[in-house]
Order: structure tokens, then sequence, then C-alpha cells
């Protein structure tokens, strides 16, 4: 088994993570993301990865400092959780889990929570896969999403989405909406530059909304702060690859 190490501010610059590791046109992004990481690294947040090039990594930190829209106080937020290619089946994706609840364990936190889909969602973790280590459903919300608790405490008081997410709040009901942060080094560049472009080919009015900090994002109208679209007022996906032109019409009937 590969090493697993951390990134930290001291060692962030010089280590790759993860995601685009080669590719190429999503480098502005790609920085964006990482300064993303040295911020949040300032509220205690943790970043493990394989000490290898590969997608085999997991993101956490306090929920209370967390870009998503939920309540969860003395929880830690699982962010993105990967493990992809030839990594699969080995055991990292629960090792990596393990290190998470040993360090809510050492932090005396309540437990993990996280934002899944319902059926397994893009962009997000295997729902399934979480649920067979011991996760439960503690809320499910009618667009698709669920809340996804593993408690150390089994007394705790269960997390909980924002009522922001719930009335999705202030989303217009005519043409696209695209919601994204940096919290994904691929998002900037697919929502300013793809779906701008695939909109202004179908004539489709596009709205865009960059959730800039965390005061946002946790009053956002969608639990899923890294990329959520919506069409005439109706969640559609958090598929980023609904941005290409080949892609888009194929996601949107999909999810119609």
């Amino acid at each position: 088994m590969e090493k697993i190490i951390q990134l930290t501010a001291e060692n962030l610059d010089k280590e790759h993570i993860c995601c685009a590791i080669s590719d190429k046109k999503c480098k502005e992004s790609y920085a964006l993301k990482k300064d993303w990481l040295k911020a949040a690294f300032d509220n205690g947040y943790i970043f493990r990865r394989i000490d290898a090039r590969a997608k085999v990594f997991i993101e956490y930190g306090p929920a209370e400092k967390g870009w998503v829209p939920i309540e969860a106080p003395h929880y830690f937020l699982v962010n993105c959780f990967w493990v992809s290619g030839q990594y699969k089946g080995k055991g990292y994706g629960k090792k990596l889990l393990t290190l998470a609840l040993e360090d809510a364990k050492s932090q005396g936190k309540e437990g993990l929570v996280t934002v899944v889909g319902t059926k397994k969602f893009h962009f997000m973790s295997d729902t399934k896969w979480l649920m067979n280590q011991g996760f439960e459903t503690c809320e499910k919300l009618a667009s698709g999403f669920s809340l996804l608790v593993k408690k150390i405490n089994p007394k705790a008081k269960n997390p909980k989405f924002k009522n922001t997410v719930k009335r999705e709040a202030g989303i217009e009901k005519k043409g696209l909406v695209a919601y994204y942060s940096n919290r994904c080094p691929f998002s900037e560049y697919h929502v300013r530059n793809s779906l701008k472009e695939t909109a202004e080919k179908r004539k489709l009015p596009l709205k865009v909304i960059k959730l800039e900090n965390m005061q946002q994002a946790q009053s956002a109208p969608t639990p899923a702060t890294i990329f959520s679209l919506f069409y005439n007022g109706k969640f559609i996906t958090t598929d980023l690859s609904v941005c290409m032109d080949s892609r888009f019409d194929k996601v949107i009937e999909k999810n119609q």
C-alpha cells in the first residue's frame, strides 16, 4: 500500500492535489483550488492523499467552517473523498476514512457528516459504500440529496440541512442558473467558459453565481457548492460535464 501523506500550507505549493494532474486547460482553476485550500487550512481543514500521482484522497474539516449549508456543530464535514483507477478495492478508502475518524476522535468531535446524492451523484462520494462503512441517513431532500452521519458519540444530535436548501431560496425560474465555488479545480474553467459557450449556442439565459466565501456557501440554496445546475427553477445535476456542448443535451434530458 502506498504511503498516505497530509498536505499543509508548508508543502502545498510543491505537491499536487489529485484531480487536475494533467488537465492543462484548468491550470487557473487548479491554482484557485490551492488558494482555497490555503485559507481552509487556517480553519482546521485536512487534506490527505496517497504519495503518488493518483486520484486517491480525502478532504475534511470542522463543519462549522464548512462551505456547505448544514448545521452540524462539533462534527467533521467530509468533502471530496475519491479512490480511482487501479487503487480501487485495495483498502485505500477504508484507510482514509479511518484516519478521518481518528482525527475526529482526537479533537473531541461527535462524528463525521457528509452530503451525497440519495442515489449516486457525480462529483460526490459513493453513497452505498459509505452506508456500508456505518454511515446513516439523517435527512433527505426532495432534490435528491441526503445528509449522512457516522457518529462517534451515539447521543449526539443529528446534523441537518439549513432552511435555505429546503426551500431553494432565490433561484430564478427561467433559464439556467449555476452555482459554484473554487472547492474544485475544474469548476472555474468549465462554468466560466464551457457552460457560457454552451448556453449561448442554445440561446438559453444563464446566470452564474460564484460562492466567494464561507458565509455565501453556508447560505446557498444547494448543498452541492462545488457545482449545481438549475434549469427553469429545477435542480438538474452536480455533473460538471453538463457544461460541455457535447454533454449538455444528454444530461439535461436525463435529469428532466
